[in-house]
């Protein structure tokens, strides 16, 4: 009997450790977010202001609390999906820290497997904002580049 105690104790705690790893894994796009927010962060702030309809000073503040750029976003993101206020989710961030975002999503709500809760992991929605500074202007990849010019003609 203590032999399949503790096969199950050891087989809880590697269950326990995968779903961490791949709750993090879930949420891996914020580390981006973070370098790019890093590179300009006053477009960040003005990008995320915009996007949840906020003054920049409220973003600012809240990035004061929560201390990444990332964070900041996701505790507005996850107001807005939860219908708390912001500040009551930087309060349970800053209860849980450590916990993960999935947690507290959960624990505001937002089911795992819910179109919201996929949202989440999928990234952020800050259009245009890429962290060189372009406030919004779309990429321009060329896929057009030679289109309209035939073999011999224009040049």
């Amino acid at each position: 009997m203590k032999g399949l105690k503790g096969f199950l104790v050891v087989l809880l705690m590697f269950f326990a450790v995968v779903s961490i790893a791949s709750a993090a894994k879930d949420f891996a796009w914020m580390d981006a977010l973070n370098v790019k927010a890093g590179v300009s962060p006053n477009d960040f702030f003005g990008q995320v202001a915009a996007r949840f309809k906020v003054g920049n000073a409220e973003v600012e503040a809240v990035f004061g609390k929560v201390g990444r750029y990332a964070d900041a976003y996701m505790a507005f993101r996850l107001g807005e999906m939860s219908g708390k206020p912001v500040g009551y989710v930087v309060d349970r961030y800053s209860e849980n820290r450590g916990k993960g975002w999935g947690v507290l999503a959960k624990s505001l709500g937002i089911k795992p497997g819910s179109k919201e809760f996929h949202a989440l992991k999928r990234g952020h929605d800050l259009r245009g904002f890429d962290g060189s500074g372009s406030k919004g202007k779309a990429k321009n990849n060329n896929k057009n580049k030679d289109k309209g010019q035939g073999k011999g003609k224009g040049n």
